[in-house]
C-alpha cells in the first residue's frame, strides 16, 4: 500500500510560490528525511501532506493511504480518523497535565466524545499510555507535569501520544531543532524504533543533513518550493549539498561535519521513484 502520494501540488502566498508543482510518494513503512535550506517550501509541503492547508488552482492532489485527502484545493476529509499524526518542534503539550494524561489525549478520536471531554479513560487506556512512554524510555516521568520535562523528554512523549493514537503515518516537522544533540539522538532513536518495529511510515523534516544520512535511507531534497533531489541519503555529501543550495547548504551541514573527499554520484533506477537533480 502507498502511504503518501502529492501529485502536481502547487502553492502561492501573495507572489511567493512556496510549492512549485510538487509530485512525490511515499511507500508504506518508508522512513524518509526532507531537507532544505530556510523557504526551500518543507515546512509548506508537511502541512499540506497533513490537512492543516490546501493547495491552488484545480491541480494537486494528496492521497493517504490510498485515500484522496484533498483534491483541487479542497479537502476531502475521508482519510480514517487518526490515521495521521503530526509532530511540530514545539512540542503541543499541555504543560499543566500530567505527561500520562498528555500521552491520553492521543485516544480522543477513538473513546466516546463524553469520555474525552471528561477525561475518563479506563485501566487498560492508562496501561496503553503507560506502555507506549516506556517505548519512548521515559516510564519514570507518567505523573510528572509536562511543563516539568526537558525539551528531549517533551518530544519523546509527544512521540507516545502517536503511538497510542494508532497513527499509521508520522509526519514531523523539524521535530529535533529545538534540542541538544543528544536529546536529538534519542528522539530519532525512537523514531526510528517505531518505524522499524511498527512498520509506521516516517516522514521528517530536517535542518542538518548528517541525521538525514544517518537514519534514513532515502532524503526529499527541496529548494524554491520544487524537488531537486530524490533518492538515497548516501549521495549526499558535503559537495553535492553545495552543488544543490550554494552558499545555502551551510545551514544543512554541522560545523563538525567531516569533509568527503569526493562527491557520489546519485543512483538513479530506484523502485517505484528516481534520483532527481535539476541546476535550474
Amino acid at each position: 500500500m502507498t502511504a503518501i502520494t502529492v501529485s502536481q501540488l502547487s502553492k502561492k502566498y501573495g507572489s511567493t510560490r512556496a510549492l512549485d508543482n510538487v509530485s512525490v510518494t511515499l511507500e508504506r513503512g518508508e522512513m524518509v528525511a526532507l531537507i532544505g535550506a530556510s523557504g526551500s517550501g518543507k515546512s509548506t509541503l508537511i502541512r499540506h501532506i497533513a490537512g492543516l492547508e490546501t493547495g491552488d488552482g484545480q491541480g494537486g492532489r494528496i492521497e493517504i493511504l490510498d485515500t484522496v485527502s484533498q483534491k483541487a484545493g479542497r479537502l476531502t476529509g475521508y482519510v480514517k480518523r487518526g490515521a495521521v499524526a503530526v509532530l511540530f518542534q514545539q512540542f503541543n503539550l499541555v504543560g499543566r497535565l500530567s505527561v500520562l494524561t498528555n500521552v491520553l489525549i492521543g485516544l480522543l478520536g477513538r473513546v466516546p466524545q463524553w469520555r474525552g471531554t471528561l477525561g475518563l479513560f479506563n485501566a487498560a487506556e492508562k496501561e496503553a499510555a503507560r506502555a507506549a512512554l516506556k517505548r519512548v524510555g521515559i516510564p519514570q516521568v507518567a505523573m510528572q507535569r509536562s511543563s516539568t520535562l526537558s525539551g528531549g523528554q517533551q518530544q519523546r512523549a509527544a512521540i507516545a501520544r502517536t503511538l497510542v493514537q494508532g497513527a499509521e503515518i508520522l509526519i514531523a516537522d523539524e521535530p529535533i531543532s529545538a534540542l541538544d544533540p543528544s536529546s536529538a539522538r534519542r528522539v530519532m532513536d525512537v523514531l526510528a524504533d517505531i518505524n522499524a518495529q511498527d512498520n509506521i511510515t516516517v516522514l521528517v523534516s530536517l535542518h542538518q543533513v548528517e541525521y538525514a544520512r544517518r537514519y534514513c535511507k532515502r532524503t526529499i531534497a527541496m529548494r524554491n518550493g520544487a524537488i531537486v533531489f530524490d533518492g538515497p541519503s548516501s549521495a549526499l555529501s558535503n559537495a553535492f549539498l553545495a552543488e544543490l543550495y550554494g552558499s545555502a547548504s551551510e545551514e544543512l551541514v554541522l560545523p563538525d561535519a567531516p569533509a568527503e573527499q569526493t562527491a557520489p554520484v546519485p543512483v538513479t533506477g530506484l523502485p517505484n521513484r528516481q534520483s532527481v537533480l535539476t541546476t535550474a
